[in-house]
């Protein structure tokens, strides 16, 4: 039967200064500003997207950066590090690049047969490059970074928790994953079991509670079909006693969101319609796009968010 959930398809996390969020996302690590809009449930709040050429799924960071807000910290019921995909030979140029612009980079660490390096975006959120021969997705950059260096797409995620049965049972009963593995304490599934799709249980059972704030993960939203599919989700999530919200419509994909049994939030969005439903491929992410319910009150929006530019000319 064919598969309800085929994957990660965005992440969120809560940012500080939105400029300093779009150079690091953009101008150093390259990623391409797909969307520009504001947080639907805070609607002050820019919500950045950042991934591929189009924003594909499996691709997208995405930010609510919040002018002044502190720094969160990383705990348990947290997804803690973001895993994106890199070519097999490019982990040398990351390291290099990163350091260039004074971030701390951890040695190569190896994990399930893939070297990696660890660091913190300028809001403290956790990151991870993974280098691998295993993904096939087209990588995408404004010209800083060399193509054959650029980031793919998500490799995969971290959830950092105090017990691990409630949410394996979660994952591999209700939403399509399997058990791959498990390493030095870090338990691992997949859909497919390839970059896009990888989700990491560390276990944390003394752990304190993550403070949310700048620099930690809001949720983390898998991939479904259609809405069609998505109503399948929800129903057997909802049969299976998870508080899940109505459909929420988020314009560039409907999503459903509740909490996992560790306590982080979750969200199943829909691949469609996609982000050139409002602007023309060549110039996503150029202007403002504000949901039809907020364009009454436009110039109320625009007036509340700070002037922002990419500046990726900056960022050789």
């Amino acid at each position: 039967m064919k598969p309800l959930i085929t994957g990660i398809h965005h992440i969120t996390a809560i940012a500080g200064n939105p400029q300093a969020n779009i150079d690091f996302y953009t101008g150093i690590l390259g990623l391409r500003l797909v969307k520009k809009t504001i947080n639907f449930d805070a609607p002050g709040v820019y919500h950045f997207y950042f991934g591929d050429e189009l924003g594909r799924p499996g691709t997208v960071f995405t930010t609510f950066p919040f002018t002044g807000a502190r720094k969160g910290s990383k705990g348990a019921g947290e997804v803690t590090y973001t895993a994106f995909s890199i070519p097999s030979a490019s982990l040398d140029y990351w390291i290099e690049r990163l350091k260039k612009y004074g971030i701390s980079v951890s040695d190569i660490l190896t994990r399930f047969g893939d070297r990696l390096i660890r660091f913190e975006d300028h809001d403290s959120m956790g990151i991870e490059l993974v280098a691998n021969d295993r993904d096939d997705r087209t990588g995408w950059s404004y010209g800083q970074v060399p193509i054959e260096h650029s980031i793919k797409g998500f490799y995969g995620a971290t959830l950092n928790l105090r017990a691990k049965e409630l949410t394996e049972k979660l994952l591999t009963e209700h939403m399509d994953y399997h058990f791959i593995g498990e390493e030095n304490g870090r338990f691992r599934y997949g859909t497919a079991g390839k970059p896009g799709d990888i989700v990491d249980i560390v276990l944390d059972k003394s752990g304190n509670r993550g403070s949310q704030s700048a620099g930690t993960v809001h949720h983390i939203a898998f991939r479904t079909e259609n809405a069609a599919s998505q109503l399948q989700v929800q129903e057997l999530l909802m049969r299976n006693g998870y508080q899940v919200t109505e459909v929420k419509d988020r314009n560039y994909f409907t999503s459903i969101y509740f909490r996992e049994p560790g306590g982080v939030l979750f969200e199943v969005a829909t691949d469609e319609p996609g982000f050139a439903i409002d602007e023309d491929e060549a110039h996503l992410g150029e202007l403002i796009k504000l949901p039809e319910w907020a364009e009454p009150n436009r110039a109320k929006f625009e007036e509340s968010l700070a002037p922002v530019k990419l500046n990726v000319e900056a960022y050789d």
